[in-house]
């Protein structure tokens, strides 16, 4: 490969390419960035800040405010006139068996109504693993171990190592030491080795937090996206722990790093047809089975970024299981976009030129990401967001489609406010509304540098926001599924978490799939675990990148 293409690979990983929203590319998918004035004094204003929440508040509550006082009203009108005797009399014109019948009516569908609502589901606490420091690298002991498997050309380690530099992560991630080998390190055995490994590290460490017998356990997912054996992973857990019969197992491959949400979500619906169990999602990629040994950069930036990694959740749907849980199930929302062939195959393993297997990073990743994360946050808006900001969406919206004139007036008013020519793309620009009124954290999949400065730009996010994403890459690295359950151990360690905080988490696929999940948090994290990954280190945290 030329140098010119070697080039254009690094464009997509470590620059925004961007796409054009307007002229001959019109049409293409893109993200929207949030057009802001440079008024600093003001935005920062005291006086602006109890404005905008009041305003929320008063939208919010509108129906409260309007109908309470008109019922009052009404009430007050009825009851006015009467004296007490003819309250008293009204009252006991009604019969008994009407009296009885009324409250039995009443009791019954409240019954039927609670008794219909989906059961709650419960995060009793999460694991995940921290290899043992004999696997921990610096990035310039990652490309030693590279150089020493003697299977890249300086060329390719060169290029490994420009990725590296411009990647976000650190010089304290885990690979296995298998890497380093001469041998061919993509094999059952060392796939099986690795997966012992960080499944049980993790699983051992649920257990022992939580007081749960693996026995007790109903439900079990299992997801990791290539290392798929016969007997599964899922087998493979219940013959290392015993676990009973009769339990719902199951094993999901092939669905990439958002795969950790889709196994939440699969353990709910298990959870919802079977009353008071416990569920178990374990979520983890393999490394060394997935280490890719060509000279095809579009198939060498996955070796840059993956990194060894192991999360498990324990779930309940046990009434009593309220008083002690961390989190209660709020909110998935999966989008996926394979219908779209750029989509499909974006992220495709297949064979190089010379026959070796490995994952093919598509030049179309960031652009079919993008729509893909355009779509879910827009399924997932209703239902999270403050009616206020919804409003305010729906009225952007049917200013830039029905009133060109005030679009064209508003976009040359900003632009010439920040000292630039209004362009056409500024006509184009939507409203993008305020998450940060609907969540207090944020755990964004952390797969690069690079999709994390884009979701904070088009997201409208601060450096609070992204900074557990931010540092879980630099610490531990691309850990695919479960990078985000690191980010959620981050803001404990952090002692962030608070009773009634709401977390995001997020998370990108092969297929191409963006996946969201709601938490709520049932109580306050008030000090991390011993067994917290980041129990050791958060003192020195957040570092720059």
């Amino acid at each position: 490969m030329g140098r010119s293409n070697e080039q254009d690979l690094l464009s997509t990983e470590i620059v925004n390419r961007g796409i054009e929203p307007s002229g001959p590319n019109a049409g293409s998918p893109t993200f929207s960035v949030r057009v802001r004035r440079r008024l600093p004094d003001f935005l920062q204003s005291v006086n602006l800040k109890y404005v905008k929440l009041g305003y929320h508040y008063l939208i919010n509550h509108a129906v409260y405010l309007a109908t309470i006082p008109v019922l009052v009203l009404v009430f007050s009108a009825e009851v006015g006139s009467l004296s007490r005797e003819e309250i008293w009399k009204k009252l006991w014109d009604y019969d008994l068996a009407t009296v009885i019948g009324f409250f039995g009516v009443f009791i019954l569908t409240v019954a039927a109504y609670f008794m219909s609502r989906p059961r709650s589901v419960y995060l009793i606490d999460f694991a995940c693993y921290k290899p043992s420091d004999e696997l921990k690298v610096t990035n310039e002991e990652f490309i030693d171990l590279a150089r020493k498997s003697g299977k890249f050309d300086e060329e390719t380690l060169g290029f490994k190592n420009r990725i590296l530099q411009a990647s976000g992560i650190g010089d304290e991630t885990y690979v296995p030491r298998s890497i380093s080998s001469t041998e061919n390190i993509t094999t059952m055995k060392e796939g099986r080795e690795e997966a012992s490994m960080v499944i049980f590290g993790a699983l051992d460490e649920l257990f022992e937090k939580t007081r749960v017998k693996p026995k007790d356990v109903g439900v079990l997912v299992v997801n990791c996206s290539i290392f798929n054996p016969t007997p599964s992973l899922s087998a493979m857990v219940i013959n290392h722990y015993k676990m009973r019969g009769n339990i719902l197992s199951y094993n999901l491959g092939g669905m990439g790093c958002s795969a950790g949400i889709i196994a939440v979500d699969l353990a709910r619906d298990m959870l919802q047809s079977n009353p008071n169990s416990y569920a178990v999602v374990v979520s983890t990629e393999m490394v060394g089975y997935n280490w890719y040994v060509g000279r095809d950069k579009s198939m060498v930036i996955p070796n840059c970024f993956f990194r060894m990694g192991c999360s498990a959740v324990m779930l309940s749907n046990r009434r009593r299981d309220f008083r002690h849980a961390k989190y209660r199930l709020e909110h998935i929302v999966r989008t996926h976009k394979a219908a779209d062939d750029r989509s499909f195959r974006s992220v495709y393993q297949e064979e190089d030129e010379q026959g070796f297997k490995g994952l093919k990073i598509s030049r179309d990743l960031m652009e079919v990401g993008g729509e893909a994360l355009k779509t879910n946050i827009t399924t997932l808006g209703p239902l999270v967001l403050p009616f206020s900001e919804q409003l305010l969406f729906f009225v952007a919206l049917l200013r830039r489609t029905f009133s060109p004139a005030a679009k064209t007036t508003i976009s040359s008013a900003t632009a010439k406010t920040n000292g630039a020519k209004p362009s056409s793309s500024d006509l184009s620009k939507p409203y993008i509304p305020d998450y940060k009124l609907a969540f207090e954290h944020f755990c964004f999949h952390a797969a690069s540098k690079t999709v994390l400065e884009e979701l904070q730009k088009n997201l409208g996010l601060s450096e609070e926001n992204m900074e557990a994403s931010r540092m879980t890459l630099q610490r531990f690295g691309n850990t695919s599924s479960s990078g985000i359950w690191y980010e959620l151990a981050y803001l404990e360690a952090k002692e962030s978490v608070r009773r009634g905080d709401r977390v995001w988490q997020i998370a990108f696929g092969s297929g191409f799939k963006c996946n969201s999940v709601v938490w709520k948090a049932m109580r306050k994290v008030k000090k991390p675990a011993m067994n917290n990954p980041w129990v050791d280190c958060i003192n020195r945290y957040p570092v720059p990148l």
